[in-house]
């Protein structure tokens, strides 16, 4: 007589189990994926997003309004004007002759300049070197004012004029920011529409005197 066949049922369970049991010993022997590299796809794809994601430009403090006296609804954007040869990139601030000329943000006199085109001005650069502020057409400067000064915000640098290129019957400051670059030149940087963050800006009401040395005090 044959031997007798294990009913279909039984061999179906054997099976099932058999493969759980292997199912168990190969995870047992898998060896630990190590921490960050599960799923690489998304790893370097993620790696590749921030690596192409362009910078956020970062925002301008809150500034005064350079001129004493002018609001902001006296403001007028002339950032995008255009100037024989170039941009404008910069707004002018209309103001009678002689109107007391302060540091829009606390920082440090880095330049005083004669040029053609900008008649006298001054360079201020923030506390933290990220923004150059440009003050041009001055008909003079505050009395003790020297490059290298730290200025505080709203302290006199000079007085609005006509110098330079500016219409003699037009009186105003070029006023203009631009981002420094790693060299932080005074001469060099990308140009920023100083508009919106002026238009929010506060009117300055008097200037904040700069600290005059009495004589005989010099070292």
């Amino acid at each position: 007589m044959g031997l007798r066949q294990p009913p279909r049922a039984a061999w179906f369970w054997v099976a099932v189990i058999a493969g759980a049991a292997a199912a168990v010993i190969a995870l047992a022997v898998r060896p630990a994926t190590p921490a960050g590299a599960a799923f690489p796809e998304a790893h370097a794809a993620a790696a590749a997003s921030a690596a192409t994601a362009p910078e956020s430009p970062e925002a301008l403090p809150l500034l005064l309004i350079p001129v004493v006296g002018v609001r902001s609804g006296d403001l007028r954007d002339t950032f995008d004007e255009g100037r024989p040869d170039h941009r404008h990139e910069a707004i002018d601030i209309a103001a009678p002759l002689g109107a007391p000329v302060v540091a829009a943000v606390e920082g440090r006199l880095a330049k005083l300049y004669t040029s053609v085109p900008g008649g006298l001005t001054a360079y201020e650069f923030d506390l933290f070197g990220r923004y150059a502020y440009y003050y041009a057409h001055l008909d003079r400067y505050a009395d003790g004012v020297v490059e290298g000064m730290p200025l505080k915000r709203g302290q006199l640098i000079g007085y609005v004029g006509t110098s330079g290129n500016a219409p003699k019957n037009a009186p105003h400051l070029h006023f203009a920011i631009f981002r420094l670059g790693p060299e932080r030149h005074w001469w060099k940087g990308v140009a920023v529409n100083p508009f919106t963050a002026l238009r929010d800006g506060e009117t300055v009401l008097a200037p904040v005197m700069p600290n005059l040395r009495s004589p005989g005090t010099e070292r």
